[in-house]
């Protein structure tokens, strides 16, 4: 407990009931929730078993789970539950699937999968649309509002077509024998609502919680920690209503300001004290966020000096601007021998990366993007994980439909049509369809063969599947399909060398994690939709300048931040104009500067490129809120980045550092 200031301290001791730690940008706060499980272990008696840590990302929740191995021990911490909402949603699940109606072994469909029912559900493919339709019923299921209830809320046409479909929707997946991502919330919330006992049954089990990140709960969330907490009410929530940024995605701050009304013994406990930013950046930041309407006061401090001044500049236009931010960039590390992953850009919306990239490609600057394609959404491995659903759980329509057709087999669109128009009358799946005498009635002898074919060699390998280690049999199911064969006939040598290569990859890594947790590959496939292989640990490791938009590097500090584009408009959002959502960009704005440990460069461009035509700006409202103690630069008087000057004042930096060799 050495080095804890004392608000870090009493936030790990107070056991007296709900405990609610407000932590400030850089106060601290992962540490005390590993340390308090600590605690709770070694010094309150409670069993690792009994206790469960709540976070919003696996690659927290496996931050979480390292640092407590190091304080306790990596058995101790195994036997903790440190996982996502969805994760814990999917161990209930799995446990009381049968009060719900469900087998164990339900499917969890991806985003792509339940796009297409929701097409077929709306009789829609249009792209756009079927975003909006999944948007609009996530939103609804995050906030609990169920489809006969939806009916009456449209206001829209979208809003209408949506709650035609979200019924249908439902009864489909359920047909399926699968759930959305929402439901891995919501219905453990409906089992415990429905269920007493079963809720009596967790809360013993789950004797004590500790929800990180908690301004970022919605509705639905909400819901489940009440249910799993109880009368006993024992938990700490760790938040800042000050980083509440994900409004439009259901966040919903309100669950802040309904803590003390609903937990009359809510003790609540400031951490204050930043351990990251320089007091010229916490000036900023403060200045900033006190135009928000407060939940509760608070305001950072530092000890780690006032630090250099917080520069803004004025650029001519966008393309100026993505230039002087890499000459910037540049002459810094040089000047201060830093390493590229030292330095973050960061902006509001994903287009405004494509000028900087350009900028950092030209001066050979290494950068990752943040944001990129998961690597579960490549064709290859969905091709991969949908005959590995299938093995879990046969009645998954989509994985059999995606795994009979790839690689082709002889199984044609026409055979598939009167196989899913048979199982639909029958309310069986596509499956058990095939194996049915009415259906082989409907067909030709030489179209139901290659179908028995492909179904009689999914029941032996999910006969090994379930049995036997997963290293043994994934190599023997990419073998029987053909794989790697179907990857080289298909694309030209390079991209199939590269698809394949993910392949080996992903099969290397189930293996990999198989062996070490004794796993079979059915047991894999059940937690295999919950992971997404980018978190990898060495991604830190990598020598290249963080290009991210605010939403995504929040949690993230870098020692120098570049925040790009800070104009009204962009942010705050033209979009987000009305009081509300207005200060929410603010609480964008306060990320964004919280990001920065040593040195702050915020930059905004008087003129903007939108197609061919040059729009005039103005620059962000939260510039001027950010106070005096700024330095100004660039503007209408400025002169145009010479480049040559940059290049001369580069060159000279690096024949000095040269000579200091």
């Amino acid at each position: 407990m050495s080095g804890l200031n004392p608000q870090q301290r009493e936030a790990i001791y107070y056991l007296d009931g709900p405990l609610l730690v407000l932590a400030g940008a850089g106060s601290g706060k992962t540490r005390v929730i590993t340390q308090k499980i600590a605690y709770l272990v070694q010094d309150c008696g409670f069993q690792p078993r009994n206790i469960a840590a709540i976070t919003f990302t696996n690659k927290a929740a496996r931050e979480m789970h390292e640092r407590v191995g190091k304080l306790l021990s990596a058995s101790v911490a195994n036997e903790l539950q440190i996982s996502t909402f969805h994760s814990l949603g999917v161990r209930i699940l799995r446990e009381e699937a049968k009060a719900l109606g469900y087998k164990p072994r339900f499917s969890i469909f991806d985003s792509a999968d339940c796009a297409g029912i929701i097409g077929d559900c709306a009789k829609t493919v249009d792209k756009a649309t079927l975003r909006r339709l999944q948007s609009i019923i996530s939103n609804w299921k995050n906030a609990l509002v169920t489809p006969e209830a939806a009916r009456h809320l449209a206001t829209n046409e979208h809003e209408a077509l949506a709650a035609g479909a979200y019924l249908s929707y439902e009864a489909t997946l359920k047909a399926y024998q699968a759930v959305d991502f929402d439901d891995l919330i919501g219905l453990p919330v409906r089992l415990f609502s429905e269920h007493p006992q079963i809720a009596e049954k967790w809360q013993n089990r789950l004797r004590y919680l500790l929800v990180d990140e908690y301004q970022d709960t919605n509705a639905c969330q909400y819901q489940l920690l009440k249910l799993l907490t109880g009368v006993r009410a024992q938990f700490t929530a760790v938040g800042d209503d000050d980083q509440a940024i994900y409004g439009w995605r259901g966040a919903d701050i309100d669950n802040l300001k309904k803590l003390p009304a609903e937990f009359p013994g809510l003790k609540v406990i400031k951490l204050e004290q930043n351990y990251r930013s320089t007091v010229r950046i916490l000036k900023a930041a403060n200045n900033v966020i006190a135009h928000n309407e407060k939940l509760f006061d608070k305001t950072l401090w530092s000890e780690l000096g006032h630090g250099d001044p917080v520069h803004v500049t004025a650029c001519r236009d966008n393309e100026s601007e993505a230039e002087s931010v890499v000459m910037k960039l540049q002459a810094h590390r040089f000047e201060h021998r830093g390493k590229f992953r030292d330095y973050a850009i960061l902006y509001r919306s994903n287009h405004q990366a494509r000028l900087l990239e350009t900028q950092l490609r030209n001066q050979k600057i290494p950068y990752l993007l943040s944001g990129g394609q998961s690597f579960f959404d490549k064709a290859e491995i969905k091709d991969i994980t949908s005959y590995l659903r299938l093995l879990a759980n046969e009645d998954d329509d989509p994985a059999f439909i995606r795994a009979a057709t790839t690689p082709k087999r002889g199984i044609g669109a026409a055979t598939l049509q009167v196989l899913g128009q048979y199982a639909g009358e029958r309310h069986v799946s596509l499956f058990h369809a095939a194996f049915e005498e009415g259906f082989a009635h409907r067909v030709q002898a030489r179209q139901q063969e290659p179908l028995l074919e492909f179904c009689e060699f999914i029941n032996r390998m999910q006969h090994r599947a379930g049995r036997e280690p997963a290293q043994q049999v994934l190599p023997d199911l990419l073998k029987a399909i053909d794989y790697e064969t179907y990857l080289y006939d298909a694309e030209e040598q390079r991209t199939a060398q590269n698809r394949w290569a993910n392949v080996c990859e992903f099969a290397e890594w189930i293996n990999k994690k198989g062996e070490e947790d004794g796993k079979t590959l059915v047991d894999m496939v059940q937690s295999i939709a919950l992971i997404n292989m980018l978190e990898k640990q060495n991604g830190e490791e990598i020598d290249a300048v963080q290009l991210s938009t605010l939403h995504a590097s929040k949690g993230l500090e870098y020692k120098h931040v570049f925040l790009v584009g800070v104009e009204e408009g962009i942010l705050p959002h033209r979009e987000s104009l009305d009081p509300a959502k207005l200060q929410e960009e603010r609480r964008l704005m306060y990320v964004g500067i919280t990001r920065a440990q040593r040195s702050l460069h915020i930059s905004w461009c008087e003129k903007r490129k939108q197609a061919r035509e040059l729009i005039p700006c103005e620059a962000s409202r939260f510039i001027a809120e950010m106070g005096e103690d700024i330095r100004h630069t660039g503007g209408k008087q400025a002169a145009p980045p010479d480049k040559a000057t940059g290049s001369a004042r580069l060159d000279a930096m690096k024949a000095m550092l040269a000579g200091k060799r």
